[in-house]
């Protein structure tokens, strides 16, 4: 419920709607990039013009709203800001109050080691780790769900180590994804797709076999 949500950040990101209405945390995960991304850019690559994996995500959640033909269905992606340069929505928090990532942030520590460091949170999912991405938020204003109970996120890194090993890589290390396998994982990213998210955004057009005139 967008209430959830709302209920755990200052005013100025709230998002407008009653605190009944339905919504949706749309995530990736490490089979997207075979499974979407790959047959998108086949099918679409003419079309290509920003960045694959975004238009390839607002593809498929326009289907989506395609397939509620009688209700409003508002979509925020990760990527959107406001004129004020804040995130139209903050993706980790969402995913948190849903139950799909618990989200780890540096109160999750009881002893803190970073002093007057600036320590950013991560999410981390149950089965997939660091090996996912939160992509958009779906609602449904004309749906209000009063009844609905909220669901706690898996903590599945519980020990106060293990959650200084996880800031500490994901903060201090993030390039080297150490911090993705935090946890055993079912699946994580193929070669192929590491490649891609390794390589900067404007060379990622060649690995995908799109031309220069494409882009």
């Amino acid at each position: 419920k967008v209430g959830w949500y709302n209920a755990v950040l200052q005013p100025a990101f709230h998002l407008p709607y009653p605190d009944d209405t339905l919504a949706f945390v749309v995530l990736s995960t490490p089979s997207m990039f075979e499974k979407a991304l790959k047959p998108f850019v086949n099918k679409e690559w003419l079309k290509i013009i920003r960045d694959p994996v975004d238009q390839c995500v607002s593809h498929h959640l326009s289907r989506v709203k395609e397939k509620f033909p009688d209700q409003k269905v508002d979509v925020i992606f990760d990527y959107e800001i406001l004129p004020s340069r804040k995130p139209k929505f903050l993706a980790q928090t969402a995913a948190h109050v849903a139950g799909a990532t618990y989200y780890y942030q540096r109160k999750d520590v009881e002893l803190d080691p970073w002093g007057k460091k600036k320590i950013y949170g991560v999410c981390i999912h149950p089965k997939y780790g660091g090996w996912f991405a939160i992509r958009g938020l779906l609602l449904f204003p004309d749906i209000q769900v009063p009844f609905l109970e909220q669901s706690a996120p898996v903590d599945c890194v519980s020990t106060q180590e293990k959650r200084i090993e996880l800031l500490e890589q994901f903060n201090f290390h993030w390039q080297d994804g150490r911090y993705r396998d935090i946890i055993e994982v079912k699946e994580r990213y193929s070669e192929e797709q590491k490649a891609y998210f390794a390589t900067p955004p404007a060379e990622r057009f060649k690995l995908l076999g799109l031309t220069q005139e494409a882009q």
